[in-house]
């Protein structure tokens, strides 16, 4: 079973089964991070899929593969080496009226940072050390790190949000290596790099992990459409933009492989209002 077909899967039986009608409920504007409780009811009905006597051999095999990889998930969290995180902590004190010096700022200023994440899932925070996201989902990063502060700061408010390093290639303005979050939707995330340029072939756009095609063709511009986001799309550090381009003998092997791969710098995408 191709990684595309699985992933496709777990679209279909995320948005048919274990959520229904969450396409017409969420509200775009904030963004849309899957949970727990939903992998969880997931994971049943793919369990359930599996053994389903009705089902033909190649829909069991699918069913259990994809629920592999929603274990692995549930297990593993949503973090990996090259993601970042990005963090304000506030305390319940008012904010200094003037300019303070590095040596002098509080804890909290000195943990509203962006941070990377390691290869082994931890991220090291100033004055705080390292803490560890094997496990934990995007969705309950906020949460996560409210615990984890608390036992150095009493009572922090933590805004947190997690940023996925993703590649950007092909026929668009600036191609590249850039930090999105996770609940920024598949459009928006075209647009970091500039947008497409005008010979750009946008029916032909894929998304790909190891060099396999995890989605493409009508199932991808469907996605585009109903502005699924990264996190809906289970999107992770490593994974590429494909934007293929109209004019012949075009040099976009050569511009992925040599400007993408081994140099262009990595760009932390900011919004208007990240919080």
């Amino acid at each position: 079973m191709t990684l595309r077909r699985a992933a496709l899967t777990a679209l279909c039986w995320l948005w048919t089964v274990a959520v229904p009608g969450a396409a017409q409920q969420v509200d775009r504007g904030s963004g849309l991070q899957v949970n727990r409780p939903d992998l969880e009811q997931l994971l049943r009905r793919l369990d359930q899929a599996s053994g389903a006597p009705d089902s033909s051999e190649a829909a069991r095999v699918r069913a259990r593969n994809q629920a592999a990889a929603v274990r692995n998930r549930l297990a593993q969290g949503d973090f990996h080496g090259g993601d970042r995180i990005v963090l304000r902590v506030e305390s319940g004190e008012a904010p200094a009226a003037r300019s303070v010096p590095p040596e002098e700022r509080s804890v909290e200023q000195q943990l509203s940072d962006s941070f990377t994440v390691a290869p082994d899932r931890s991220v090291t925070l100033p004055m705080v050390g390292m803490i560890s996201l094997a496990g934990v989902l995007h969705a309950e990063l906020e949460s996560y790190l409210t615990r984890q502060l608390g036992e150095f700061i009493r009572d922090p408010v933590v805004h947190a949000r997690p940023l996925v390093r993703i590649a950007i290639v092909g026929g668009v303005l600036r191609p590249g290596f850039y930090g999105v979050p996770a609940d920024v939707v598949l459009g928006d995330a075209l647009m970091v790099a500039g947008g497409p340029t005008p010979d750009a072939k946008l029916a032909d756009m894929r998304i790909e992990r190891a060099g396999e095609r995890l989605w493409e063709g009508d199932v991808l511009r469907q996605a585009i459409t109903e502005g699924r986001t990264l996190d809906e799309m289970n999107l992770r550090a490593g994974d590429q933009f494909v934007v293929p381009v109209q004019r012949p003998g075009s040099s976009y092997e050569v511009v992925r492989t040599v400007g993408v791969i081994l140099g262009i710098p990595i760009t932390i995408y900011t919004l208007t209002k990240i919080f």
